[in-house]
């Protein structure tokens, strides 16, 4: 079904940036996420509007903590893009939508022994898993400690086992599993075992629209909730999430054009260009936010529209840069006290011109997609009366000591895992 509400205003927004300089509020780029979110309160039914307007400077400002948090975190990072590319071609269907399934066929378990070796259980990759009696998949362990007569899993109970006892600890430091739990499933005890290791192949591509599925949980159980901190800060860093799925470089392992001689095309297309022309000439009239059906095809199919114009953002910079003037093509601003070399403007206009309106169209499609979002875990919670909700001052505190501590962790150290 679909459910509308209001008009929204007629905005002019900045877009997505991920280059970082400092934790002002005039930090380079960041003026996208803020006004993403800043927008799309205004697309919101007028129940929802009476908590979301009084809140809008909250919601706009703290836009930028996942890109904060990737300085304290090593699971930050992956949550902002997904190296779609490295799965195949379109529509890359040896890459399960389902985040435990996907875990499952991209990660090798293994049992470490006394002597700290290792022997493979099970090992990434779907072409590992083979086809039991109709329908049913069947798991076969590999390797020497497994002999013929091992009977296969059942994919049913794999998954069951996979999700209780390996995924609930994929946010420890160190990936792991009880060596009794994993014999159990198995159907077979080990001699010298002393852990059982989880090796990740996925998450370092990245993880967005799996994230993305995250966040809807997190969302909607603090509407459920009336968990009005909560609320506030899942619905704001929820828009930072969709923002980056909307940009075609958040879709590539050529993210920053560094396998095609274009270094510094991320902050180009996402953060220099709009900058420059979204006050003037961006239009971002979206229409009322509506109710999703299949959130997870919905998040999909935002990161293979994304990776459709792929080409296109990283062909037509290229032709550009090579026919464009080269003494035109940088030239130097002051920026946060600094001089910056960045793209001239004649020569980001035509970047623009060429690349027809994509731009300010995955800008509106982000701002959409924010309020669409928000909007369903909204009525998925029941349609909550918000009217009330304010936080106390307790919360205020705790928020602020949390700011305080995320900024420290800014300003004195480093992005944990790749930049952008």
């Amino acid at each position: 079904m679909k459910k509308q509400i209001l008009l929204p205003l007629i905005i002019i927004v900045g877009f997505i940036a991920t280059a970082f300089l400092s934790n002002s509020e005039d930090a380079w780029g960041f003026f996208g996420h803020r006004r993403i979110n800043r927008m799309a309160v205004f697309t919101l039914p007028p129940d929802m509007m009476t908590f979301f307007k009084p809140n809008i400077e909250y919601i706009t400002a703290h836009a930028v903590d996942p890109d904060k948090r990737r300085y304290a975190t090593k699971h930050e990072a992956v949550r902002h893009y997904i190296d779609i590319d490295m799965y195949g071609k379109a529509p890359f269907n040896n890459l399960p939508r389902d985040w435990s399934e996907a875990l499952m066929v991209w990660t090798d378990v293994l049992i470490i022994d006394s002597k700290g070796d290792t022997t493979i259980v099970f090992t990434e990759k779907p072409a590992k898993r083979a086809e039991g009696a109709g329908t049913e998949e069947l798991w076969y362990p590999q390797g020497t400690l497994f002999n013929d007569a091992v009977n296969p899993i059942r994919h049913i109970d794999y998954k069951s086992f996979f999700i209780d006892k390996i995924l609930s600890n994929y946010y420890e430091d160190e990936w792991t599993c009880d060596c009794d739990d994993f014999e159990d499933v198995v159907g077979q005890g080990f001699r010298d075992c002393k852990k059982i290791f989880i090796e990740d192949h996925l998450s370092h591509a990245g993880i967005v629209p799996y994230h993305l599925m995250h966040m809807k949980k997190r969302l909607t159980k603090a509407f459920v909730n009336n968990d009005v901190r909560n609320i506030l800060r899942n619905s704001a860093e929820y828009g930072h999430y969709l923002g980056d799925a909307h940009v075609p470089l958040h879709t590539t392992e050529n993210y920053n054009g560094q396998m095609t001689d274009q270094v510094g095309i991320h902050a180009f297309w996402e953060s220099r260009i709009p900058e420059l022309f979204a006050d003037d000439t961006y239009d971002f009239f979206v229409g009322k936010a509506e109710y999703i059906d299949n959130p997870r095809d919905y998040f999909w199919d935002i990161v293979l529209e994304s990776h459709s114009y792929l080409d296109s953002v990283l062909l037509i910079e290229k032709r550009i840069s090579e026919t464009f003037p080269q003494d035109q093509q940088y030239c130097y601003d002051e920026r946060l006290g600094r001089t910056i070399r960045t793209e001239c403007r004649a020569y980001a206009e035509e970047y623009q011109r060429q690349m027809n309106g994509l731009m300010e169209t995955r800008m509106q499609d982000a701002i959409r997609a924010v309020g669409n979002v928000w909007y369903t875990c909204w009525v998925d919670a029941g349609s909550p009366d918000l009217k009330k909700l304010l936080l106390s001052e307790k919360e205020r505190v705790a928020e602020a000591k949390e700011e305080e501590e995320l900024d420290n962790k800014v300003n004195s150290g480093a992005i944990i895992g790749r930049p952008h």
